[in-house]
């Protein structure tokens, strides 16, 4: 496997902002599946700036947040302005990047976070024609709280401009169980917009977009 890591990058020297789109499970369960559009933004190069379309799983572990998540990121650091499939995990703290998956703006790609019967959690790209493994990892217990977001990191001064960003179809698991993330079923806590970028939700909790308002 043609896999890329690259290590965190060191923080900026400048202020850094942090805008988080989308929401959060407040219950714990065994994984989530959904699809992610790709969109070419506006990351400045030679920045820390970053936008990622991602899904994640987070638990508490001895007074510590340790956490699996996975999808696509555009970074200032490095890929020369590509979008790219990734995943981030506690374990390794670490951005990999799985640049054998070519993507481009418009491309929808279906991910899925999840946990196995041994309780190692799994990131799923589904491509071409069938699903493919990412990575896998000890999160320590079977179950978790999940989140779905659009991330966007302005390094210091500045702006990042991002088209809307759509995330549909988006499910989570219990067992063997699946059901769709909707409002009423699932316990949510659900974010905003923030500094210039706003959230929509078409149907809450599983189709949904955000990006630069207006």
């Amino acid at each position: 496997m043609a896999l890329l890591a690259t290590a965190t990058p060191a923080q900026s020297t400048g202020v850094g902002y942090y805008h988080h789109l989308g929401a959060g499970t407040i219950g714990e369960w065994t994984g989530l599946v959904g699809r992610l559009t790709v969109r070419d933004t506006g990351v400045r190069a030679g920045t820390y700036d970053f936008v990622a379309a991602r899904f994640m799983a987070k638990r508490e572990s001895d007074g510590r947040t340790v956490w699996l998540e996975a999808g696509w990121a555009e970074t200032g650091w490095s890929g020369g302005g590509r979008q790219r499939v990734y995943t981030y995990d506690t374990n390794r703290r670490a951005w990999n990047f799985y640049n054998q998956y070519e993507l481009a703006d418009g491309d929808q790609i279906w991910i899925s976070v999840h946990t196995t019967r041994d309780s190692v959690w799994e990131a799923w790209l589904w491509w071409r024609d069938g699903w493919h493994l990412l990575t896998s990892q000890r999160l320590g217990a079977a179950r978790a709280q999940l989140e779905q977001y659009v991330e966007v990191h302005v390094d210091g001064e500045g702006t990042v401009a991002v088209p809307p960003i759509s995330i549909d179809n988006v499910q989570v698991r219990d067992g063997d169980t699946t059901r769709f993330w909707r409002e009423g079923e699932v316990r949510t806590a659900s974010g905003g917009g923030s500094g210039g970028y706003c959230l929509d939700w078409a149907t809450r909790f599983d189709t949904w977009s955000a990006g630069t308002c207006g």
